[in-house]
Order: structure tokens, then sequence, then C-alpha cells
């Protein structure tokens, strides 16, 4: 196993998290600007894409050069892609209903709830996702099979993500798919291959840790918590429950998987 700088490691949590914290609090003035909190969905990308860009510069002369490069890039590539995307989906739509209904009980100032219980709380849950990005900097000594698996792993989660998207993307700009379920491409598969590749994604940066034990014992949360909120948080539960009355969707889940990909069933 290779070495884990944990003190420069400790040191660099701090400027972490202001990296994250900037993006959300400037995410928070652009959305006070325009009377819409749904911008802060493109902040969640780009927040990850700065805690690596910082996350590079403090570890410099810590650990391992070429590790350090590959989990920036692969991070920043990863949000920035997303923030592009989301971005476009949600040009020229009003509000989001779900920050519509959230904000709808808040108790006082909407706009102090939302950055108590929108901004505040997602700049919290990318510090703590990106603690694989972090720690990746700190593990001294070359990559062995462990991360080479990860970047694999990660490529596969880019493709099912990227590709899941813009085939979505396709299907509701066809005028003849109104009213239809998407169940094309790669959602014959899996109902949630966007959700399915961002699992990939953080369980492939954690194996980048994984050849110094200490960097993966401070790291497996993330992987944990991303794959807890996929499918039991704000990702796969919240989206099927909104998806359920759809005429079709009760046949579409009989025969399609849940979460990883697997042929139809019959």
């Amino acid at each position: 196993m290779n070495g884990f700088a944990w003190a420069e490691f400790a040191a660099g949590l701090g400027w972490s998290a202001a990296a994250a914290l900037t993006v959300l609090l400037g995410t928070f003035a652009v959305a006070l600007r325009k009377g819409l909190h749904r911008i802060v969905d493109v902040a969640w990308g780009l927040g990850f894409t700065a805690v690596a860009l910082v996350s590079y510069a403090v570890s410099a002369d810590s650990g391992d050069p070429g590790r350090r490069v590959l989990v920036t890039v692969l991070t920043a590539v990863w949000g920035v892609r997303l923030a592009v995307h989301i971005g476009r989906r949600g040009a020229g739509h009003g509000e989001d209903p779900r920050y519509e209904r959230m904000l709808a009980k808040a108790p006082g100032s909407r706009n102090l709830y939302a950055l108590r219980m929108v901004y505040l709380l997602q700049g919290a849950l990318v510090w703590l996702v990106s603690l694989p990005v972090q720690a990746a900097g700190y593990v001294t000594g070359p990559m062995s099979g462990f991360a080479w698996a990860g970047g694999a792993l990660w490529a596969v989660g880019m493709v099912f993500e990227a590709v899941g998207d813009a085939q979505l993307a396709r299907f509701k700009a066809d005028p003849a798919a109104r009213g239809r379920i998407m169940d094309r491409g790669l959602w014959r598969y899996t109902r949630h291959p966007n959700y399915f590749g961002d699992f990939c994604v953080w369980w492939g940066l954690f194996l980048l840790t994984c050849d110094a034990l200490g960097a993966a014992a401070v790291s497996v949360v993330s992987p944990v918590v991303m794959t807890l909120l996929l499918t039991k948080g704000s990702g796969k539960r919240l989206l099927e429950q909104h998806m359920a009355g759809r005429p079709g969707y009760t046949e579409y889940v009989a025969r399609t998987s849940g979460f990883f990909p697997w042929p139809p069933r019959r």
C-alpha cells in the first residue's frame, strides 16, 4: 500500500470547504437577482469542479502527480458536463416545482429558508461527497490496478450518464413522443441510466484512493452517500413517485431493471 499525507490532507479540508461554499453562495446571489432558485442545480457540478481544482492546487508536492492530474480532470469533466446539461435543460423555464413546494412551507423569509435548506446543505454535501477527490491528491506512490480500474469505471459511468441524458433530451424534443414513456436506447435496460452512471462515476473516483488505506477509509463515505441519494433520496425514489401515474409506466417498471442495466423482462 502507498502512503497518505494525513496532515496535508487535513489542512486542505478547509480550502475545499471554502471552494464549495463560494460556488453555492455565488449561486445564491445570482438566484436572488433572477428570482429563480432552480439554478442551484447547475451549481452541483460546478461545486465539485471547484473543489477538484482547489484540491489540486493545495496538494502540490504532497501526492503522486499523475493521480492528482487524473482525479482533477475526471471530476472537472463530469462536473462541467453535468452543469451544462442541467443549464440547457432548465433554460427558459420557471421555478422548479420541487423548490416551489419546499419554499411554500418556509417559516419566515423564503430566501433565507432556501439559503439554509438548499444552498448551504448542498454545499455541505458537495464537500462530503468530494472526499475521494480531495484525498486522492495526497496518496503517495504510483497508481496501481485500483486506480486504473477506477478510471475505467468512471468512463462507464460517464457514457451511461451522458448518453442517457442525450437520449432523453431527444425523446422529449420529439412531438410524437408526448405522453409516452421513454424506453429506448439505454432506457430499455435501466429506468435510470443517468443515475446508474453517477453511481459508477463516484465509485470509480473512490477507487483512485484505494492505493492507500487511510485515503480509502476517509473517502468511502462518499460513494455510499451518493448511492443512497441516487436510490433512496432525491434521485430514483422521488422521480418514480412523480412518474407513477403516467400511462404505460407500470408496464415499463415491470419489464425494465430499476437501476443496474439488464435485458428487459418478457
